[in-house]
């Protein structure tokens, strides 16, 4: 596939040589499917542009993750039409994979985190998927399209059962009987403040490899406010940094990806650099190779 634009590189470290990288970084900036804020096509550039403002060395892991190997690729020439930019996303997310490297997309729209999972199936059949996200993306279709940003965890499930959403405090009446109907699991956020969703027990059914695919409106508004469908009520920074411990102490996570942050407030893309880099860290568990 063809490259568009050249950006910044994730975080700037010294650079490893590229067969010794652990991680490659997708910028994918999609922005097809937008149904209230538009900026997303920013996305990537504003993450990659932040992240050189973080630190090597993570204070809470207490090492420094780059020492693992970090590649940012070209950001892939971006079709206009949803479906195929879900196949070129596929397309480039397999290209990494080729290449031995744990893939990191940065969207972009969540339309897109369909082609990066059936990349990563086809590389690990029976994948599970974790979704963190203020909305269920449960709608047969949006806006005249299945291929929606609003439409992405159907296209999912329809793939696999193996699938659970965190976070979620924004639905249709056709999500909320969807997942009724089907009992799938879905960790409303009320439930996990109220501690009346057994987020260990609902991991413990999922498969050994996952992909972890994070839409930043999971995130307090203190924390991300450029995101374009916003939902006051989310994760604070120590909420999610739990949970995602607890996630990479019980699941191999062989890919992840952070959508749907807009070009905004350098806060906001600061903090989706930093939280992109601590998921890094956790993926590699800063051990030998990559501990100071």
């Amino acid at each position: 596939m063809g490259a568009g634009n050249l950006l910044p590189p994730f975080l700037n470290p010294d650079p490893l040589p590229a067969s010794e990288a652990k991680f490659g970084v997708l910028p994918f900036g999609f922005e097809g499917t937008v149904s209230y804020g538009a900026g997303t096509s920013q996305g990537p550039r504003a993450i990659l542009e932040a992240s050189a403002q973080v630190e090597f060395y993570d204070e809470t892991l207490a090492c420094e993750p780059c020492r693992a190997g970090i590649i940012t690729y070209p950001e892939p020439i971006l079709p206009e039409n949803p479906g195929e930019a879900v196949s070129a996303v596929r397309e480039a997310t397999a290209a990494i994979l080729q290449d031995g490297r744990l893939p990191v997309v940065l969207g972009g729209e969540h339309s897109i985190s369909l082609g990066v999972y059936q990349a990563l199936s086809e590389k690990y059949p029976g994948l599970g998927v974790i979704q963190f996200d203020a909305h269920a993306d449960l709608r047969e279709e949006y806006q005249g399209t299945p291929y929606s940003h609003a439409s992405v965890m159907a296209r999912i499930r329809e793939e696999t059962r193996d699938v659970l959403q965190l976070g979620i405090r924004s639905l249709s009446l056709e999500e909320a009987e969807r997942i009724s109907a089907n009992s799938y699991a879905v960790g409303l956020m009320k439930n996990l403040r109220g501690q009346t969703f057994d987020v260990k027990a609902a991991l413990a059914k999922l498969p050994e490899k996952v992909f972890i695919t994070f839409d930043v409106d999971a995130l307090d508004l203190s924390l991300v406010r450029s995101t374009g469908t916003p939902e006051p009520g989310g994760f604070t920074w120590d909420e999610i940094n739990a949970l995602l411990e607890l996630i990479f102490d019980q699941k191999q996570v062989v890919g992840f990806d952070l959508v749907e942050l807009c070009d905004g407030d350098a806060p906001s893309a600061y903090t989706i650099a930093k939280l992109a880099y601590r998921m890094m860290g956790l993926c590699c568990r800063c051990d030998g190779r990559n501990s100071k």
